[in-house]
């Protein structure tokens, strides 16, 4: 099989899985509906917990199902958690919970691990370009079903939230399938031509050991990268939950009418955000494959954590706004690239399918504290706090990364 095609199948996959963060268009429909700011922030963190935990069955799966198994049976869930929400009328609280937080959510975790570990065995000598690459599609997935619900389909406005529901399912399920047509690993032994194992631009990593996520979670390294990932996601997580709701009330307070506070924070989200977010998992996983992974990720956060702090003072002005919400779309976009691929050379790259969704819990840990923390405080008119405490929390993981050795395995005499 030509291995450019598992780049397509992947991009095609992650477009559909990007509609998760599609969520936050639904938001002020659901508000005008009497729902709290906190109860439309447990809709999400319920997905991205599910979606987390999830990945960890779909990693110890990966071997016996195959990829393509794993990617359909994902697919399925995923589409029918939006159809049937779609079937029970919409706007329900509980029904939106269980069917697009905890079902869709659990489709999300089934497949998303599937087009990385397929990517890094038929990239070997590019790991940061197709780990970026392969998840660019979860970032410019989010612009499409955003402006599909909103200002491009008018779906919401035509057909409503129950049948915008019943269709993203029928669409996200029939592009998960097709993608999985070409999600299968390449035959034992085989390598691209001219491929040499030169880890010259990966020098954190020790070497070419294979870790069991047993032996990983005994490393301190796990937790290192661990509470990095999780700070970062869940600075990250709580804005996009927030990226309509926020910049609509500073807009506001600046004295900018609702209608046009309302376009201009929409289009910080799905235009200027959503873009940041794709171009910034393959452009970060390129520039790693350059640096090296610890010091990508270092240099990502240390950024993100004063953009997301500054967030604070831009929200209110249309332009600063637009830039905040690009630098903080950017390096959010980027964790996607370089967490599964410092797994792999931290724990090894044949392993990497079994060993990132247990990194990847980090996410669900961010998923339910970033937006949560937002929303609570949001229902207590005190944005700013939250994004103030997010931002230090990713510079806290900055410090923790500088932490963070190569892992050795050490033999019994």
């Amino acid at each position: 099989m030509n291995r450019r095609l598992v780049i397509f199948g992947a991009v095609l996959i992650q477009l559909a899985l990007g509609a998760i963060y599609a969520w936050s268009v639904f938001t002020p429909w659901l508000v005008k509906e009497g729902w709290t700011r906190a109860e439309t922030q447990w809709v999400f963190s319920t997905g991205l917990v599910a979606f987390a935990v999830s990945m960890v069955f779909a990693g110890r799966k990966l071997a016996a199902w195959g990829p393509q198994r794993l990617a359909v049976a994902g697919g399925i869930v995923f589409g029918l958690g939006y159809f049937l929400s779609g079937v029970t009328g919409g706007d329900g609280f509980w029904p939106l919970l269980i069917l697009i937080g905890l079902v869709s959510g659990i489709g999300v975790g089934l497949v998303y691990v599937v087009p990385i570990a397929v990517g890094m065995r038929w990239f070997p000598d590019k790991k940061g370009m197709i780990t970026g690459l392969s998840v660019a599609g979860f970032g410019f997935g989010a612009l499409l079903w955003v402006k599909l619900a909103g200002s491009w389909g008018h779906l919401i406005d035509h057909i409503g939230l129950s049948g915008t529901f019943m269709a993203y399912g029928v669409a996200l399920g029939a592009m998960i399938i097709a993608g999985a047509l070409w999600m299968k690993f390449p035959p034992p032994g085989w390598k691209p031509a001219g491929y040499n194992e030169d880890r010259s631009a990966s020098e954190d990593a020790p070497g070419e050991q294979e870790f069991a996520s047993s032996e990983m979670l005994g490393k301190v390294q796990f937790y290192l990268i661990f509470l990095t990932f999780a700070f970062s996601s869940g600075a990250g997580l709580m804005s996009i939950g927030l990226m309509k709701l926020y910049p609509m009330e500073a807009l506001q307070n600046a004295r900018i009418p609702e209608a046009r506070a309302s376009a201009i924070a929409g289009t910080a989200m799905a235009v200027f955000f959503s873009l940041a977010n794709g171009l910034g998992r393959i452009l970060w996983g390129v520039l790693s494959d350059k640096l090296g992974r610890k010091t990508s990720i270092i240099l990502m956060t240390g950024t993100q954590g004063i953009i997301v702090i500054l967030f604070t003072y831009m929200a209110g002005n249309e332009l600063l706004l637009y830039l905040g919400a690009t630098l903080i779309g950017f390096n959010y976009g980027g964790s996607f690239a370089l967490f599964p691929t410092i797994t792999a050379d931290t724990f090894g790259a044949k392993s990497v399918g079994q060993n990132y969704p247990w990194i990847f819990l980090a996410y669900g840990v961010g998923g339910i504290l970033g937006p949560i923390l937002g929303g609570k405080l949001g229902d207590m008119g005190n944005f700013p706090l939250a994004f103030t405490i997010s931002g230090v929390a990713v510079l806290t993981g900055t410090v923790l990364m500088l932490m963070v050795r190569p892992a050795k395995k050490y033999s019994r005499k």
